[in-house]
Order: C-alpha cells, then structure tokens, then sequence
C-alpha cells in the first residue's frame, strides 16, 4: 500500500513540477528575482523588510558633462545629443524647462515616455496610441526599443539601478552621458552658449552673486519639498508618513515667507530676477494641488487656498513664461501618478479635481475670494 501512496506521490510531484516549467516559459517568473532577494521591484519604492517605511531616493549612476571644450569627451555639438523624458516627472520636467528657457529646442530633441510606468519602468508610447504631448512617441533613435530600459541594458547589461528620466543619450558614441537632473540642466546653462543666440545667452539662471543662496535653498527645498512630497505618500508606516508630511509643510511655510519678502522686488523666488531656485521649485509646486494633495496624502493645505504667495509665484511662471507653461502636460501628470502607483490606487481611479488644474492669474478660489473682499 505505501509503495503505491510512494509512486502516486511521485507521478503528482513530476506533474506539478512540469505544470511549473511550462507555466514559467509561457507566463514568466513568479516574481520578480529582485523581490526574491529582498532588494525589491521597480515599484517597490520602500525595499522589503526595511520596517522604518521610509522611501529612500536612489542615486544617478551616469555623471558625465557635455563640455564646451570640441576635444573634451562630451562636447557641445549640435545634434548629437536626444534627451528622455517623462512629462509626468518633475526632475525630467526640470530639463524641458531649462531647455526651452536656453532655446536649445533645435540643437538638443526629445522624446517623452508614456505616461504609464509599470514593473518594466517608463515604456515609449506605440505607434497607435495618441497620447497627448509633443513627441510623446515611439523611440525615434532604436527601433526596437519598447521601454527606456533597454537604453541601460544597452550600455550595462547587468544594470542593477533605476531606470530613470532625464536621461541624456549620446548618438556618436551611443551611450549615456547623465541622467541626474540636477546637473543636466546646469550642462544646458552654459555648455551650448557657442551655438546659439545672445538672448539665450543672457538667461543666466546661477548668477554669481546668488549662487551661493540657491544652494543653500535647493539643499533645503530638494530635501523637504521636491522630494518630500515622495517621502510623504511612499511612506508605508505612519511614523514614516507623518515625519515627513509634517516636515514638508514646515518647508512650505518657509518657502511661502521667503516669497512673500521677494515680491515686493519682483515677481520671482530672488525677486525680479528668474533663477534655478524658480525651476526647481515649480515643478513640484505645479503638481502639487493636482496630485500630491489627494494621492500623496499631502492634504495639511493646498498651495490655491493655502499659500497665496506660492500661489501668484506659480500661477505667473505658468501664465507668463511659455518655458513653464508649455512643458507641463496635466493628464500625464494625473494620470502617471493615480495609474501607475497600484500600492497607493490599486484601481487606478484618477480625480477629476481640482478644477481647473490650474488657475487664472487673476483667479482664486472662493475662500480666498472671501477672504480678500
């Protein structure tokens, strides 16, 4: 009886045992090999195991400069460099800004990712999808490229980072030259000034004599509100959550008080002149109302309702300055962040409001409207 219970065993452990190689080559890996490490997926954004649930952002892995030197490894050449991007991402957002403000629209192109990012990370968008957004496209420059990870596999096939946007691509050497936004769009402040015009020139967004008080807002601003908003509604514990949602809108009011000193000088963060500490504010500011509110749970106040200062500084960039206006695509934004976050919005349910996703600069909301009367 027991040698008969022994081959029945037997026969049902081999058919499970092919049942398993068969449904891994048609369907894939149960999970992912990352996961069964505990380092975690792509939209793991606390790793497994780590009980602090705090979201801890990764560094850039490509730091090279394009330069002005024609002998240097990456020099300013017209043409030669494609920048990725993700309308739907504020460090990305940085580089369509600082590009368009340099009037660098001819000498480096683009291309936009979807809006959707899944377990592959960011994918191009199909020749059959009208997707909102200049050059929301297929990749123009490798054919068979369906997501941006294949331009990291593409340089390192045993690329273990993110697969992140901005990514800056060199075609003569097919490679990538950076994809840290934050040095990216300081290579657009000047390494191009050669190939183009003197009112582009002129833009200078780091002037010497503030240089060193946009460094020490941007140390602050990155930490408690670019990436706060992140740290905010990636959180996975409530610790971590009010940590730094509480810290977030300390920023904020500080951010609101400095603005509110600057306007009597002028319309920017510095007063009447537009510098970094502006385009690397916005992007995150712009977004706020229509996403971070309700889907990073960063609801403490809106920035319509709440910070009237933020609220004519971000109205007037957007408005006034196409540089900032026509860079920012709101139904990629809305719907990256509620479709792509299944961990937040398992059903991906976007809110329609606030409406309008941005206001007038001469508009405010009710309360406010009341308030000023």
């Amino acid at each position: 009886m027991s040698s008969v219970r022994s081959s029945s065993l037997y026969v049902s452990s081999v058919f499970a045992i092919l049942i398993s190689i068969v449904a891994f080559y048609l369907l894939g890996p149960p999970l992912n090999a990352d996961i069964l490490q505990g380092k975690g997926g792509i939209t793991d954004w606390v790793k497994p195991g780590d009980k602090s649930g705090e979201f801890k952002r990764q560094a850039s892995s490509f730091r090279n400069w394009i330069e002005k030197d024609p002998n240097a490894e990456f020099p300013a050449e017209k043409g030669r460099y494609h920048l990725y991007v993700s309308y739907a991402c504020p460090w990305a957002h940085r580089a369509l800004i600082v590009r368009k403000l340099k009037g660098l629209e001819e000498i480096i192109p683009f291309t936009s990712v979807h809006w959707h990012m899944a377990e592959k990370g960011w994918r191009f968008a199909t020749q059959d999808e009208n997707i909102p957004g200049e050059n929301t496209s297929p990749d123009p420059l490798h054919e068979k490229n369906t997501h941006l990870r294949d331009l990291y596999f593409s340089v390192n096939p045993d690329y273990e980072g993110r697969f992140t946007v901005p990514t800056l691509w060199d075609k003569k050497k097919q490679t990538i030259v950076n994809n840290e936004s934050s040095e990216i769009i300081r290579m657009f402040y000047t390494a191009f000034d050669d190939l183009i015009d003197q009112k582009y020139k002129d833009v200078v967004l780091l002037p010497d004599d503030l240089k060193e008080k946009i460094e020490a807002v941007n140390a602050w601003t990155y930490d408690d509100v670019n990436n706060g908003v992140y740290k905010s509604g990636f959180a996975t514990t409530q610790e971590a959550y009010e940590k730094a949602v509480t810290q977030l809108f300390k920023s904020l009011d500080r951010t609101e008080k400095n603005l509110a000193d600057a306007s009597s000088k002028g319309p920017y963060y510095f007063g009447e002149r537009l510098t970094e500490a502006d385009v690397r504010l916005f992007t995150t500011i712009v977004r706020f109302d229509p996403v971070y509110v309700q889907h990073f749970k960063c609801n403490i106040r809106d920035i319509r309702s709440g910070y009237p200062h933020l609220h004519r500084w971000l109205r007037h960039l957007y408005w006034t300055n196409p540089a900032f206006g026509e860079t920012t695509q709101f139904e990629h934004i809305k719907n990256h962040y509620t479709k792509s976050h299944k961990q937040i919005n398992p059903f991906g349910i976007t809110p329609v409001g606030p409406v309008p996703d941005i206001l007038k600069e001469d508009e405010e909301v009710a309360v406010v409207k009341k308030a000023v009367a």
